[in-house]
C-alpha cells in the first residue's frame, strides 16, 4: 500500500470509531464528503485492502503487444544503433509504420543497454602529472574577450603559462589569433626566457593542418616551419581538459585583468600591452604557482637578431613565369632584369612577409629587385576565416572598403568629351535657335551681334557650322 492509502486507513479507523466525524476525515484526506463516506462503507465492507486503487495490477488500455517491444529493439539494434531515441521513434514511424512515444522507447532502449543517458555518457579526463622542469613544457592559448569593456574593441590575450610550475610566462594583447600574432609573443617570450623543448597548444589552424588535403607547406603551418627551425617541437591537445592549466589562467584573467585594466582607464592594444600592471598580474601568479623545481630544461638564444627575423615570418615558394612575374597576395611583382634573376623564369622562388608589411624576393639566399604592378582584381575567391578571426577580417575588409577609391561610370558620350549643362527653362530657346534668331534679324547698332563692327566676342567657327547644319546665310 502507498502512504496515501496508509494515511486513509488510519483516518477511516478513527470515523469508524467514532472518534472522527466523516466531514473531519474528508477534510484531512482532502477528498469530497461524498467521496469519504464511499471510502467508509469501502473500509468497512472489505478492510484495507478495499482501499487499493482497483486499477493496480491491472494492464494499460494503451499498452502494446509484448512482441512490439522485441521488434522495436532489433530494428533498433539492426538499422539505428546510434540513433537517439526522439530520431529513432520517428523513423520507426516513418519507414516500419510503428508508432512508439519516444520516452516509451527510451526506456527499452536503456534497458536494453542501446542507448546511454547523457550523464552515463559523460567522458572522464584523468589528471595528468605536471612535468619535473621549468621550460620543459609550455601551454599556450588565446582567449577572445571583451578585454577593455565599452572602451575598446574585443580583442584577444595571447597566454603562456609554464606547464610544471603553473607561472604566468607571457601574455600579449592582439587583434586576434593569427600567425603573425603567435611570431610576436614567440619572440618576446623567447628573448626573456630562451627556448623550451615543446610548446602544447589546441588544434588550431595556426599550429596544425586541419585539411589533408592542403598543397604546399610539406604538412607544416607556418608557426610549425618556424619551430621547427628552433628546434623546438609543437603538441596538440585533443581537448581543453589536457590543457587545463592555461584555460584556468584564462577564466582568472578574464575576472581581475579586466577590473585592473580598468582601475588604469587602459582602451587599446599598445597601452595594454604596455601596462605595468601586467608584471603585478605575474607576480601574483607566481605567489600561486608551485616553487620552481631545481632542473631548468631551457636554451638560451645563441642566433643573431636578422637569422630570427628570416625564421618568424610568413614564407612561401611561388613560381616565376617567363615574363619574370609572380603572383602574391592578389598582386603581381615583377623582377627587375639582372643576371640573376634572368634564369629564374620556369623556376621557383622564396618570398619572404615580415611582420612589419615589407616583402622581400629571394633565390638562393639572394634579395631580387622587384616592382608591384597592383592591379586589384574585380573578382576575388571567398576568403576562409575561422570563427575566432571574424570580427578582427570583417574590420581590416571595411577598412579597405572605405580606403579604396571608387572609379565613376562613364558613359560613351562623356568619354567623347560630352558634358551635361542642365536642362533648358520651359518656354526659352535653345543656344542654336537665338544664335539662329540672331543671323535672321540682325539690329542696327547693336553690338552683341556676330556681325555688329563693335562686337565684343565672337567665334567663327560656331558660325560656319550653324550655317552649314541649317542651311541659311546671314542677311545683309
Amino acid at each position: 500500500m502507498s502512504k496515501q492509502e496508509l494515511r486513509r486507513v488510519e483516518v477511516l479507523t478513527e470515523v469508524l470509531a467514532g472518534r472522527r466525524t466523516t466531514e473531519s476525515a474528508a477534510g484531512v484526506l482532502g477528498v469530497s464528503l461524498r467521496q469519504a463516506q464511499r471510502l467508509a462503507v469501502r473500509y468497512r465492507n472489505g478492510g484495507g485492502g478495499a482501499l487499493i486503487h482497483r486499477s493496480r495490477g491491472r494492464p494499460a488500455s494503451n499498452k502494446l503487444g509484448a512482441g512490439v517491444r522485441e521488434l522495436v529493439l532489433e530494428l533498433i539494434r539492426q538499422n539505428y544503433r546510434d540513433f537517439g531515441p526522439t530520431f529513432a521513434a520517428e523513423m520507426l514511424q516513418e519507414r516500419h509504420g510503428i508508432e512508439v512515444s519516444r520516452e516509451t522507447l527510451r526506456k527499452w532502449m536503456v534497458g536494453a543497454g542501446v542507448w546511454l543517458s547523457r550523464k552515463q555518457r559523460r567522458s572522464f579526463h584523468q589528471p595528468r602529472l605536471r612535468r619535473e622542469s621549468l621550460g620543459e613544457l609550455v601551454q599556450i592559448d588565446g582567449s577572445e574577450h571583451r578585454w577593455f569593456e565599452q572602451r575598446g574593441e574585443p580583442c584577444t590575450l595571447l597566454v603562456f603559462i609554464d606547464d610544471a610550475t603553473s607561472r604566468l610566462m607571457q601574455m600579449r594583447f592582439v587583434p586576434s589569433e593569427s600567425t603573425a600574432s603567435y611570431f610576436e609573443a614567440l619572440d618576446g617570450y623567447l628573448k626573456s626566457y630562451g627556448y623550451p623543448v615543446a610548446f602544447y597548444s589546441y588544434k588550431h589552424s595556426v599550429f596544425r593542418v586541419n585539411k589533408p588535403e592542403a598543397k604546399g607547406g610539406a604538412g607544416m603551418t607556418q608557426f610549425g616551419r618556424a619551430l621547427a627551425e628552433l628546434n623546438i617541437e609543437i603538441i596538440c591537445a585533443k581537448s581543453s581538459h589536457a590543457k587545463g592549466r592555461v584555460e584556468r589562467a584564462n577564466r582568472t584573467l578574464q575576472d581581475r585583468l579586466v577590473k585592473e585594466l580598468r582601475l588604469d582607464n587602459v582602451c587599446d592594444l599598445e597601452a595594454g600591452n604596455a601596462s605595468s600592471r601586467r608584471s603585478s598580474l605575474a607576480s601574483a601568479t607566481d605567489s600561486l604557482s608551485l616553487p620552481q623545481p631545481l632542473p631548468i630544461c631551457t636554451r638560451r638564444l645563441n642566433l643573431p637578431a636578422n637569422r630570427m627575423t628570416d625564421i618568424l615570418c610568413h614564407r612561401e615558394q611561388r613560381h616565376v613565369g617567363d615574363q619574370l612575374t609572380l603572383a602574391y597576395d592578389r598582386k603581381q611583382f615583377i623582377l627587375e632584369r639582372n643576371e640573376v634573376s634572368e634564369e629564374l623564369g620556369g623556376r621557383y622562388v622564396d618570398l619572404y612577409h615580415f611582420s612589419d608589411g615589407h616583402l622581400e624576393v629571394r633565390s638562393n639566399g639572394h634579395v631580387l629587385p622587384y616592382r608591384v604592378f597592383d592591379k586589384d582584381q574585380r573578382v576575388s575567391p571567398a576568403a576562409v576565416v575561422e570563427n575566432k578571426r571574424l570580427g578582427h577580417a570583417l574590420s581590416l575588409i571595411k577598412a579597405r572598403q572605405d580606403a579604396k577609391q571608387l572609379t565613376k561610370f562613364q558613359t560613351n558620350s562623356e568619354k567623347n568629351g560630352y558634358r551635361k549643362k542642365g536642362r533648358t527653362i520651359a518656354g526659352a530657346p535653345s543656344a542654336t535657335r537665338a544664335a539662329m534668331e540672331m543671323w535672321k534679324s540682325p539690329k542696327n547698332g547693336d553690338s552683341t551681334h556676330p556681325h555688329s563692327t563693335t562686337a565684343i566676342s565672337y567665334n567663327d567657327k560656331t558660325a560656319l557650322q550653324i550655317q552649314r547644319r541649317y542651311r541659311f546665310a546671314p542677311t545683309a
